[in-house]
């Protein structure tokens, strides 16, 4: 039996780009990945679009939810295996310690949250970022982490962040 991976998104807000990729990766990895997503300054709402890309994955609306990072660093919090930041704000914060020494890495979108307009405006840029999560998520999935070691891990994890969005 495989194991399971606890992973954690980060970005700022914690209300789009971070919570569709806890939500994706979630329905990509099958069983195979805990997934969470936090902000160093959460909103404290998540974005309506994002919920609208979310709610063909069956991820549970219950669990959506913009909350603080500081949540992820508490002594009862999961370990994680994976740490991933979305947003360049976030990727260039200092960030708590994370117990264990979790593979990290950065995946840049833009955000979609910032796009001022109509509502089709709004959610053709939702649409647009969640296609691109999802791709690198299905990069990630895919990966037979299971037999990499830790070293081709970092680096496949990394190399994902770098494939165009």
């Amino acid at each position: 039996m495989e194991k399971t991976y606890n992973i954690l998104f980060l970005c700022t807000g914690n209300s789009a780009r971070s919570v569709m990729a806890e939500a994706f990766t979630w329905a990509a990895g099958k069983g195979r990945f805990n997934t969470f997503s936090a902000g160093s300054h959460p909103t404290g709402r998540v974005n309506p679009f994002a919920v609208e890309q979310i709610a063909s994955t069956g991820y549970p609306a219950e669990r959506l939810r913009s909350k603080s990072w500081d949540e992820f660093a508490l002594p009862d919090a999961p370990k994680m295996d994976f740490i991933i930041t979305v947003c360049d704000n976030a990727a260039g914060e200092v960030c708590p310690i994370w117990p264990g020494y979790p593979t990290s890495a950065h995946w840049g979108f833009e955000d979609p949250a910032a796009v001022e307009g109509s509502d089709e405006e709004k959610r053709a840029a939702f649409s647009k970022v969640a296609r691109q999560i999802g791709q690198r998520v299905s990069l990630f999935a895919h990966l037979p982490l299971h037999i990499l070691d830790a070293n081709a891990i970092q680096h496949e994890v990394k190399k994902i962040g770098q494939t165009p969005a």
